[in-house]
């Protein structure tokens, strides 16, 4: 077999699992937006879907993460490839880990359904959805970076990062007046703390992403540097 082949079956094998992690992206990217449907309607059928769908989610990293394996063994990649291979792992478990914030969003709602308080709560629901739009447009916005291997995509995340974290400083002083205000809404505020805190999570699992891709492209790790500071070593 020549080395033409062997380079051709190993590229359509990239782009195949490439592929099936934007996949994951996708699936992942819906189950935060339908978490936090699930929260603004209490709706417990959408919370039972969304914690369906992370069963789906995590066969998925575990067969990307097997074939993964396989390649880095039958292969032996150089190092480019090497490095894409290990960032797409990286990827798959960072996804994950966003499908498990919104199972958490999920769980919160049936939670709050259950105990009979959601209809009486008080939510700051135009503030979580907002955090939640900034949190599923870095993630989305990650994904293709990923797709394209865009650096300069992959730094308007991590310039975005501080606005998600700006919103959920400004839903935690919320949360505390309300607390202050009426010791009744406690137990169920601490909870939305935790929804707000999972959103807040998503955002930082994009930014993980972005930083992946900047190390493929570039060669270079960027993680525990300011977004300025990454732009500088980056250009």
């Amino acid at each position: 077999m020549t080395d033409k082949h062997l380079s051709t079956q190993f590229d359509a094998e990239l782009s195949g699992i490439s592929t099936r992690v934007l996949e994951m992206g996708g699936l992942v990217e819906s189950q935060v937006a339908q978490a936090i449907e699930a929260l603004g309607s209490f709706s417990g059928e959408i919370a039972t879907h969304v914690l369906k769908q992370e069963e789906v989610v995590n066969t998925m990293e575990v067969e990307i993460d097997r074939d993964l394996s396989t390649i880095i063994a039958r292969r032996q990649p150089t190092a480019r490839d090497l490095r894409l291979l290990i960032a797409v792992s990286k990827t798959i478990a960072n996804l994950e880990r966003v499908g498990d914030e919104a199972a958490r969003i999920a769980r919160t709602v049936q939670r709050l359904i259950n105990t009979g308080v959601s209809s009486r709560l008080r939510l700051p629901m135009s503030d979580l959805s907002y955090e939640a739009e900034l949190a599923i447009a870095s993630l989305r916005k990650a994904l293709d970076a990923f797709a394209r291997l865009d650096v300069d995509r992959a730094l308007e995340v991590l310039k975005q990062d501080d606005q998600i974290d700006k919103e959920f400083d400004g839903l935690m002083r919320k949360l505390i007046t309300y607390m202050m205000e009426d010791p009744r809404t406690i137990s169920s505020s601490i909870d939305i703390v935790f929804v707000a805190k999972a959103i807040e999570r998503v955002g930082d699992h994009a930014k993980n992403l972005a930083e992946v891709i900047i190390y493929v492209v570039k060669g270079t790790d960027v993680r525990h540097n300011t977004p300025d500071a990454v732009e500088h070593m980056v250009r």
